[in-house]
């Protein structure tokens, strides 16, 4: 169902995945948008447990495309450097695939917010962030990435730098 990736030799472990995923910050959530257009939106999110959590408002554009297709990439970029001098970049980068749901039952609401509160404001107090929830929670829509595929890679520099520090010493 899904592609295999041509250049295996660059393709991330899960754990390289994973990883890259619990790290980041940002990511661009790809879905079928109005009349056939495909519509990608950058979006703070959190990864738990396989599944990609966003918070958005109760309407618009995602929330629209989301009931009639939940098909959904997502996309982060884990290292983006840029090598004027030798005209590549070193890169990692994850995307995830999967169905998006959009969470109706309060505790899972609740939950998937709490987890995304901690991710962004790990030093407020619990009180603190549970106010803020509070204080937005009638216009606040949580969103739920189920992921069914994960592939990442990096670029070749990266993985020959790995491979000569892996070799042994004579």
């Amino acid at each position: 169902m899904f592609r295999e990736m041509r250049r295996k030799k660059q393709q991330l472990t899960k754990e390289a995945c994973d990883e890259i995923l619990s790290c980041g910050t940002s990511g661009v959530l790809a879905l079928s948008g109005d009349s056939g257009y495909p519509y990608a939106v950058p979006l703070s999110y959190v990864y738990s447990q396989g599944k990609i959590y966003f918070h958005c408002a109760t309407s618009g554009h995602k929330i629209d495309a989301i009931k009639k297709n939940p098909k959904a990439s997502f996309c982060v970029i884990g290292q983006d450097q840029v090598i004027p001098e030798k005209y590549t970049t070193c890169y990692r980068s994850v995307i995830a695939f999967g169905t998006v749901r959009i969470l109706e039952d309060d505790q899972e609401k609740m939950d998937a917010v709490k987890i995304l509160a901690e991710k962004y404001s790990p030093h407020e107090s619990p009180a603190n962030r549970q106010d803020a929830i509070q204080k937005d929670w009638d216009r606040l829509c949580m969103l739920e990435l189920t992921v069914e595929h994960l592939t990442g890679k990096e670029c070749i520099e990266l993985v020959r730098q790995r491979d000569e520090s892996e070799r042994p010493v004579s």
